[in-house]
């Protein structure tokens, strides 16, 4: 019954035909959602979303001391009135570069392009020559130029390098742009022709490592990287990262940009790079501190001028976004740079691909598996917030590192497989939810009690036999376990037998006891066998046949066989008994003369089947009659009990001593050889009856007489051996007692 049930309801389950089990389910939604997800990415829909996440976590990374390797020479509006025109003239560039050099800086970038000459407005014509002298004298010097590009989006014709200035103090000043217009990351070196070209940035940072003894490298781990100090700055590809298809000209980094706190309070606060004013440099208003061994950056802040580009800093949740001027991104890269060199701050760099697809799948495993096993609506809820947490703390963390990982890909995959997994859930409860009330219907028509429980050991199905036999209504049972309604220690049978069926998948069935809800005990056999339904769920089907009559039928039944056999054991003894006493001397112990009789029959027919000889001892006490008179009968039965022990020890197992009655013995020896053994047997006999013999402080000897008759010598049959043995017995005391004599 129980095993045609549990076909039944395998078959009820969602009317699938093959069950997926849990782990293929879970993996099979896992790699559908990761497929898809990551197609998705690959066409670079996901590319907005990730570069903002990243710029999110360049807002909320801690804040770090502002870098007072670099200062800032500040072209505002102020300093453009004061100079009285932009561009600016030539000798003004002249003075500007004199009074930064008198402080000795370390080194002097110029981010301003002088492809033109710019006179003065005395038109003199001698500005010119002042600021070429100017760049003869400070070979700390780096101009700017912007190389042609050949990018149909960003498309320039390039600005060429200060007239006038070694072109090996000049770096490009191309910066490149994101699709969202931001920078996120810097040029290093860019190839034209077999010309390399390195940035202003590098230029600079290269100058101010060189006074560390730092130069330039090939990275021992990969040739192709640069490496400076103890940073390799590994190099951008097309595709790291969030980048789809990105352009990757030239050596390219992620750049991992600070973000710069402040110092100082009320007018002295200063926040991010040290800025002065040109007007302030010109009027001999900063510090020789501030300039001397740094690194000083002459650019352009005026709105007027236009010379802002956007960061991730940049980025605001709320409001709009903050730029920066260019001189700062120069300032950034420098930082960075220089930092990354000498105190191994660390750069931004990505995983390989097939670590961000691991890292992808595993999320999405991730959802599938919490939603799928933990399907308690408030925890899996609460599992799925609190995965989401550590997702994004750890990409966090692992931004704080250095690593940028994929963040957006792997919320989605999670997400995603996490609510795939909800309707599903939603839909198989609810084909459960029908499938129950179909197995409801078909089970309430079977009369002995069923029940179906889950892997949580909960009632689920319950038959209306089942809540008549228990005593409680299905609503009160149903979600509900055996330690909720039994005594403990039935409760724990059950528990043990249903861990036992769950665990070796083997129908079992075994005998129980079960207290309805009126305290009533009952005796039961049930049969349990484990089935499994197509959402790979296993369920546990028992039947339950009540026993409790048959049982005390059968211990009825035992109580009278038991009884039977006690009297049959009881009747048996006392057969014994009497056919003890029936075949034995009450006296000696002896076997007595009926025994005697049936032992020499059985034991001639045995001599005469297997051709063997006979011996037959006719023993009589000589004397005993006197010892019996004067000592008294007491004495005499004492004798004859202590010659009946001599007998017996001085004889063999396989032979036999009787008492025919009185003083008168017999002796059965069996298989004997030859007469010679019956002889010898009779002398210790001899030898043994007259030892003397102590009771009750006389001291008495006997002597016997003994015939002995011999099969088949002296006869064929019993009645001829007793014959002669008794004959010779005879002989034997009138020839002198206390010896034997042969028939």
């Amino acid at each position: 019954m129980s095993k045609q049930l549990g076909k039944r309801l395998v078959k009820l389950r969602l009317g699938l035909k093959q069950p997926l089990g849990r782990g293929y389910r879970e993996l099979i939604t896992a790699s559908s959602v990761a497929v898809c997800i990551l197609f998705i990415r690959s066409v670079g829909l996901l590319q907005s979303l990730e570069l903002a996440v990243l710029d999110q976590f360049f807002r909320l990374r801690p804040t770090e001391q502002p870098d007072d390797r670099i200062t800032i020479v500040a072209i505002d509006e102020a300093s453009l009135r004061q100079v009285g025109s932009w561009p600016i003239p030539d000798s003004q560039i002249a003075k500007l570069l004199q009074k930064i050099n008198v402080h000795k800086p370390q080194a002097i970038g110029l981010d301003i392009y002088r492809d033109l000459l710019v006179p003065s407005n005395d038109l003199t014509g001698f500005s010119h020559k002042e600021l070429l002298d100017t760049y003869k004298s400070t070979p700390n010097l780096i101009g700017i130029q912007l190389l042609a590009s050949q990018n149909q989006k960003q498309k320039n014709f390039g600005v060429s390098p200060p007239l006038g200035l070694n072109l090996k103090q000049v770096g490009f000043n191309n910066v490149l742009y994101d699709p969202d217009g931001k920078v996120r990351r810097s040029l290093l070196y860019w190839h034209v022709g077999k010309q390399v070209h390195e940035s202003f940035a590098l230029k600079l940072a290269l100058l101010y490592l060189k006074s560390k003894e730092i130069i330039p490298q090939k990275a021992s781990d990969n040739p192709e990287y640069l490496q400076l100090g103890k940073a390799v700055f590994t190099r951008f590809q097309a595709n790291d990262g969030a980048y789809v298809g990105a352009d990757d000209k030239g050596y390219q980094i992620l750049s991992n940009f600070p973000k710069l706190g402040c110092e100082g309070s009320g007018s002295q606060k200063r926040c991010g790079y040290r800025q002065v004013t040109m007007s302030d440099v010109l009027n001999n208003k900063v510090p020789t501190s501030w300039i001397r061994d740094r690194i000083v950056l002459i650019g352009s802040t005026a709105p007027s001028l236009q010379d802002f580009v956007f960061i991730p800093q940049s980025s605001r949740i709320m409001g709009t976004a903050k730029p920066i001027a260019g001189i700062e991104l120069q300032a950034y890269f420098i930082s960075e740079l220089i930092s990354a060199a000498l105190e191994n701050r660390p750069l931004l760099k990505t995983w390989s691909e097939l670590g961000e697809y691991l890292w992808i799948f595993t999320w999405s495993y991730l959802g599938a598996v919490i939603t799928w096993r933990i399907q308690r609506p408030i925890y899996s809820i609460l599992s799925i917030l609190f995965s989401c947490l550590i997702l994004i703390l750890s990409a966090y963390v692992a931004f704080l590192l250095g690593w940028w990982i994929p963040s957006i890909p792997s919320l989605l995959t999670f997400g995603i497989s996490a609510i795939w997994a909800i309707f599903h859930i939603a839909h198989i409860q609810e084909e459960l939810k029908r499938s129950k009330e179909f197995l409801q219907q078909v089970i309430n028509t079977i009369a002995d009690p069923i029940f179906v429980k889950n892997e949580q050991h909960q009632w689920i199905v319950l038959n209306e036999a089942y809540c008549r036999f228990i005593g409680y209504s299905d609503t009160v049972l149903i979600e509900k376990s055996d330690y909720d309604f039994f005594p403990k220690h039935e409760a724990d049978v059950f528990r043990r037998q249903d861990e036992l069926v769950f665990l070796t998948q083997q129908p079992r069935e075994n005998e129980e006891e079960f207290t309805d809800a009126n305290g009533k005990i009952h005796l039961i056999a049930t049969k349990r066998s484990l089935h499994k339904d197509a959402a790979g769920n296993f369920f546990l089907v028992g039947v339950i046949r009540d026993i409790t009559e048959r049982k005390e039928k059968e211990e009825k039944l035992r109580r009278t066989a038991a009884e039977l056999s006690r009297s049959n054991n009881e009747l048996k003894r006392k057969e014994d008994q009497l056919r003890y006493l029936a075949y034995h001397d009450p006296l000696t112990g002896l076997s007595n003369r009926k025994f005697f009789a049936e032992q020499l029959y059985e034991s001639l027919d045995w001599a005469q089947n297997n051709n063997l000889s006979l011996g037959l001892l006719f023993i009589d006490l000589d004397g005993f009659k006197q010892i019996n008179d004067t000592l008294g009968h007491e004495i005499g039965d004492r004798l004859l009990v202590a010659i009946a022990q001599r007998l017996s020890n001085s004889l063999r197992g396989s032979d036999t001593v009787s008492r025919l009655g009185g003083d008168e013995f017999t002796v059965i020896l069996r298989a004997i050889p030859n007469a010679r053994v019956a002889a010898k047997v009779a002398e210790k006999i001899l030898g043994c009856i007259t030892e003397p013999i102590v009771l009750d402080e006389y001291t008495t000897k006997v002597s016997a007489s003994i015939g002995i008759s011999i099969y088949p010598l002296n006869g064929q049959n019993t009645e001829a051996l007793i014959k002669q043995a008794d004959t010779a017995m005879y002989r034997a005391k009138h020839l002198g007692k206390n010896r034997y004599e042969f028939a």
